[in-house]
């Protein structure tokens, strides 16, 4: 969701940070699961600012344009003010236009001659609603650690939002220490949630080969009672993973990728591709398998235990309603399969991409559901079209396709399959559609332009050695 990577990272289900442009910073966490997701992205990845600023002096864009409802279409323009060489901070400013507009027509005037319309345009330029101020503090204390200071005003809340990030690289392990106020969250079904005060540790294993295995550990605390970020048409409780309280997360996985079939033949000389990463046709399957588990203390360790009807809950769930702790242990596993054809040198149709992943986020329940359809077949019955249901995994769907020189559209989109609407037995669920820009000269970056139909939302990023 909104992700527009390839590749999963180490075990695909922790690394899930979310891009919008409901705020500044343009991030959000997910709600975390039961025990997955875990709810916090592994690894650094470049801050908003510094990709507007990049965008500013490198791709001659002035203002950088985003959208979400209900806000609208709005500018973005970024100041950058270095003080040392490990020390920079950042003005990031947002003009709302289309409210800008919207106020001009609504207020009826009808203003004669030049002065009378740059009078009109001055006083609903003086809307403080119309802005939002957010200022950014980077700090490489050393060459493995980087502090990032961040905080946001708007008109339209009185509440400013605040965050503080420490990134520790160790040799072989990525250290993260982030606290928020209030942070924002959404959930699977699409609600924006904001969590007054969120903390949170986390220690990542960091692997690249192709036969791996890699661990998770994280610890989470929320204080406060969490409000909806926004009216939504998608009306839900409050996630129980989201109520204030204290858990502990804990994954390890292990991951193996096979190539099916690689190219032998050579590139063609002297011409770079546009994208490294991306310059090897090929056809690869891998697969992960793990154990996560999650110990809770406090309001968000209530949970029914019974979530699925006959199937019961996900995992081996435990709870101590007294002492208000819960502890939750289950197997997940992802199979994903990845075809290419073309080496991004040539200027045309020169890069197809496909991949395909089937997430089975919940080992026991998966398990559970696929012994009772194998005891109904076997006692010549009818399977329960629930169990059915449960076997089937989470699918997400990817297509890629250049459209001349560095210039590549491209598609992501989970796919659903509901057994009990036969109506709408395949259902797409929150598809993406994007333009990605390659940068040749780096190697592998690329600046994204990408918009979500059901979420109305569009955003411009910028992501380096992402494929």
């Amino acid at each position: 969701m909104r992700k527009l990577r390839w590749v999963m990272d180490g075990g695909g289900f922790w690394d899930l940070d979310i891009s919008t442009p409901k705020t500044l910073d343009g991030l959000a966490s997910p709600v975390p699961g039961d025990p997955l997701p875990l709810g916090l992205s592994r690894g650094t990845r470049l801050s908003r600012p510094k990709q507007i600023d990049f965008m500013h002096r490198f791709m001659h864009a002035p203002l950088i344009p985003t959208f979400a409802q209900p806000q609208g279409f709005s500018l973005q323009r970024v100041l950058t003010l270095p003080f040392y060489d490990n020390w920079i901070a950042f003005l990031l400013g947002q003009f709302n236009l289309q409210k800008f507009v919207s106020s001009v027509k609504s207020s009826g005037e009808t203003p004669v001659g030049f002065s009378s319309w740059l009078k009109t345009f001055q006083k609903h330029l003086k809307q403080k609603s119309l802005y939002a101020l957010g200022f950014y503090s980077e700090f490489q204390l050393t060459p493995d650690d980087t502090m990032l200071f961040g905080l946001d005003a708007y008109d339209f809340t009185d509440k400013p939002r605040g965050k503080a990030v420490l990134h520790h690289k160790f040799p072989h392990h990525d250290l993260t220490v982030e606290a928020v106020y209030p942070g924002l969250f959404v959930d699977k079904i699409g609600n924006y949630w904001d969590v007054p005060l969120s903390l949170a540790i986390d220690l990542a294993s960091v692997t690249t080969n192709d036969l791996s295995a890699s661990y998770h550990l994280s610890a989470h605390y929320n204080s406060g009672s969490p409000e909806q970020f926004e009216n939504s048409q998608n009306q839900s409780g409050v996630p129980p993973t989201l109520l204030p309280g204290l858990a502990f997360k804990s994954a390890f996985s292990y991951r193996k990728s096979v190539d099916i079939w690689r190219s032998e033949a050579p590139k063609l000389r002297l011409v770079q591709p546009y994208d490294i990463f991306l310059s090897n046709p090929h056809v690869a399957a891998s697969g992960i398998l793990g154990a996560a588990a999650t110990t809770a203390f406090g309001e968000n360790s209530i949970r029914p235990q019974v979530e699925d009807g006959n199937q019961g809950s996900e995992g081996l769930f435990l709870q101590a309603s007294g002492i208000k702790a819960s502890f939750l242990a289950d197997l997940f596993g992802s199979v994903s399969f990845t075809a290419q054809h073309g080496n991004f040198q040539r200027l045309f149709l020169d890069l197809t991409r496909f991949q395909a992943r089937l997430d089975f986020p919940s080992g026991f329940k998966f398990l559970s559901a696929a012994t009772s359809v194998a005891q109904d077949l076997l006692n010549s019955q009818k399977p329960n079209l629930e169990a059915v249901q449960a076997i089937c995994p989470n699918a997400t769907l990817s297509f890629q396709q250049q459209i001349v020189g560095p210039v590549s559209f491209r598609v992501d989109s989970g796919i659903r399959v509901d057994l009990k609407n036969p109506d709408r037995l395949i259902e797409a669920q929150e598809p993406v559609f994007a333009v990605e820009y390659a940068l040749q000269v780096l190697g592998s970056a690329k600046a994204v332009a990408w918009y979500c139909p059901k979420r109305q939302e569009f955003m411009a990023e910028l992501r380096f050695f992402e494929t």
